[in-house]
């Protein structure tokens, strides 16, 4: 234990660049507070000491805004940034250096017995605010963007972002855990997307609507044939790209 706790201790360091001693890491990062006082629980757990582990669980969330179950698995060297609301349930495995953001939640979906809680790999960055919910299973390397729902697996070397959660392969790619900022928005190029889509289509309506396109001898042949209006087969590649995306995005495609 004392191994598992000099490697959380030291990960701070190498995560932080706003760790600058040992006694302010010590007393200022609720993080590695909350670690310490899961580590002592959760060996009472195994054990089979009855009451006391969840109840050093209460006094560890009174202390930090960190919930952390004793039948969670927390593997060596992972740091808990700020760690405001994260709540890690019973059956929940989270691998060796991982980083937690504030406002995490490795839940479960419902009262099913067993295993419920997810299983996150090594190396995995959760952002702020994410939810990863359910028995599944979470990659080596894998990022999941701050705010994102995951609620099924997903592969290693991944990064996930959106509601649901969307995977972006970055394969090949090494990729710094802090920069939050680097994370694709899919839901706003979808968003985009449509955008064109509608100002493409009020420029045709006006063209059609324009005087030199009105026929005075009958009113239907100023209206535009609806069938028209539809993307063909044979459409420029960058349209068919776009109803892809948008239809990926509607179905929720990904994970």
């Amino acid at each position: 234990m004392l191994s598992t706790l000099l490697a959380d201790f030291r990960i701070i360091f190498e995560r932080d660049p706003a760790a600058r001693n040992w006694l302010e890491v010590l007393f200022c990062y609720p993080g590695l507070q909350a670690l310490v006082f899961h580590r002592f629980a959760r060996w009472l757990h195994l054990l089979g000491v009855p009451f006391i582990p969840r109840l050093i669980s209460h006094i560890a969330r009174f202390l930090t805004g960190i919930e952390i179950h004793p039948g969670a698995t927390i593997g060596r060297a992972v740091f808990i940034d700020h760690g405001m609301g994260v709540v890690i349930g019973e059956t929940a495995i989270v691998g060796d250096s991982a980083l937690i953001y504030q406002g995490v939640t490795l839940g479960g979906t419902g009262k099913e017995c067993g295993k419920r809680h997810p299983t996150l790999g090594e190396n995995v960055v959760v952002g702020a605010g994410s939810k990863v919910l359910g028995n599944i299973e979470i990659g080596n390397n894998v990022r999941i963007g701050a705010g994102s729902v995951v609620l099924r697996d997903v592969p290693s070397d991944c990064t996930v972002v959106g509601v649901p959660g969307r995977i972006v392969y970055r394969s090949g790619v090494r990729v710094n855990p802090l920069e939050h900022g680097s994370l694709p928005d899919s839901e706003a190029a979808v968003i985009r997307l449509l955008v064109d889509r509608i100002e493409s289509l009020e420029a045709q309506v006006q063209k059609l609507q324009s005087p030199s396109s009105l026929n005075t001898n009958s009113l239907d042949s100023a209206s535009p044939d609806l069938d028209s209006c539809k993307v063909p087969s044979n459409a420029a590649p960058s349209c068919r790209i776009k109803d892809g995306v948008i239809q990926q995005f509607l179905d929720g495609a990904g994970i």
